[in-house]
């Protein structure tokens, strides 16, 4: 089990409504100006306020240039664009002393991350993600890599909502992220390069792979940065999964939508426990031509994308190579999901799936003390008999490093309070 941070974009998803569901979840808005303080230019500002859509309170987040000509107003116009098509939806940039920002090519973008005083996972994911939003502007225009120039992507206050949503979420320490089917909205937008068709190009490149769907109202509800930010970080996608829900947070759009909350929910909860019994499905490859150092990373994302368990079985496969059989059981739901990691992830060409029963065994968890400190108990039942108690491993390696003991000692420890515990 572990923490879940779930992205409910029922009404699409921008930057600055990612970064103000964050904030409204609990995210701190002055660590969250400490740390992008190196990216802002004097006289420009983080502002978050209070507003209603639809009747329901939310965050509006705003970088607020102090210096533009109307003083201090935000940098968005009302349904941002955000990816410099330029037009009756697109987002007007200010900064100090200039009439309009540049264009900012990519190497300039990661030079300013890279100069940050971010935590280096920070920089690394977010860099990451401009590389890939270049990758998809140089593919559509059929240009160099190094010759892309963003435009209102590589506006200052869309590199905030793109640094600062990446470190807010590694603020959060989710275990795991996931995402429902996004509402991309529906109609046209007019750009610098005409009328387009919402999605507008880029923001349907950064969706591919990803389940979403067009509403019936004529906007343009998911952006290119808004795109980038939850596919750049959801590992599987679908309803809300089984969780308690410790916190709930709201980031408004820039403008009301008759008859529909122009936000983006977000909750933040802890994983209810693994499927019940029931028909699961069971993912298998072979691979005999990877490297099997790119294993680990593989069986990690795997468990990020929600699988119930990844195993590898080493294999004799054809021409006599030695290979590797790659397992992966999952709730049917995130086949989708599963096999996109696998087919990313992995040489494989081709992936097996069938459903199979299972039967599990009632869990539940129970906290002992030991002169150690707390240890989580694992308890397994059938009915009103106890099949199992286990303590919980990290809770035994923490505490056997914190106290300079062997690992064992403090399970024995701990299973020695659960079954005294059990006898009075």
């Amino acid at each position: 089990m572990g923490s879940v941070l779930y992205f409910d974009c029922f009404s699409g998803a921008s930057g600055d409504m990612v970064l103000g569901a964050l904030i409204d979840l609990g995210v701190p808005l002055p660590g969250l100006r400490q740390a992008l303080a190196g990216l802002l230019p004097e006289g420009c500002e983080l502002h978050a306020e209070r507003v209603t859509r639809s009747g329901i309170s939310a965050t509006r987040f705003q970088v607020v240039d102090a210096h533009a000509h109307h003083g201090a107003h935000a940098h968005r116009d009302p349904a941002p664009d955000e990816y410099g098509e330029r037009g009756a939806h697109s987002r007007r940039e200010a900064q100090p002393h200039h009439g309009h920002e540049p264009h900012r090519g990519l190497g300039e973008i990661l030079g300013m991350i890279g100069a940050s005083e971010l935590p280096d996972r920070v920089k690394a994911q977010a860099s990451r993600l401009f590389e890939r939003l270049a990758r998809v502007e140089a593919d559509i225009h059929q240009v160099p890599v190094e010759r892309v120039h963003f435009h209102e992507v590589g506006a200052l206050d869309s590199i905030v909502d793109i640094v600062g949503a990446v470190w807010a979420i590694d603020a959060l320490r989710a275990d795991r992220v996931v995402s429902s089917p996004l509402n991309t909205g529906g109609g046209t937008v007019e750009t610098a390069h005409g009328l387009l068709p919402v999605p507008a190009p880029a923001t349907l490149r950064l969706l591919e792979g990803v389940p979403a769907y067009g509403a019936d109202v004529q906007a343009e509800l998911v952006t290119p940065t808004g795109a980038l930010l939850v596919t750049g970080h959801a590992a599987a996608y679908g309803p809300m999964p089984r969780m308690v829900v410790g916190k709930i947070g709201y980031g408004a759009g820039q403008r009301d939508l008759p008859g529909r909350p122009n936000l983006l929910r977000v909750a933040l909860g802890e994983e209810a426990g693994v499927a019940d019994d029931g028909r699961i499905l069971s993912i298998e490859c072979n691979l005999d031509d990877m490297n099997p150092q790119f294993l680990g990373g593989l069986f990690e994302r795997l468990q990020a994308s929600g699988a119930l368990d990844v195993f590898f079985t080493p294999v004799q496969m054809k021409k006599n190579r030695p290979g590797t059989l790659v397992t992966v059981l999952a709730p049917p739901p995130l086949r989708e999901a599963v096999v996109g990691v696998l087919f990313r992830e992995t040489t494989t060409i081709g992936v097996r799936y069938h459903e199979v029963e299972r039967e599990c065994l009632l869990r539940d968890w129970r906290t002992v003390t030991t002169r150690f400190g707390p240890v989580r108990i694992k308890i397994a039942r059938r009915g009103a008999a106890v099949m199992n108690a286990a303590p919980e491993y990290e809770d035994c390696a923490a505490l056997a490093e914190s106290a300079g003991v062997a690992v064992r000692e403090v399970h024995q420890a701990a299973l020695h309070a659960y079954l005294e515990a059990e006898a009075t």
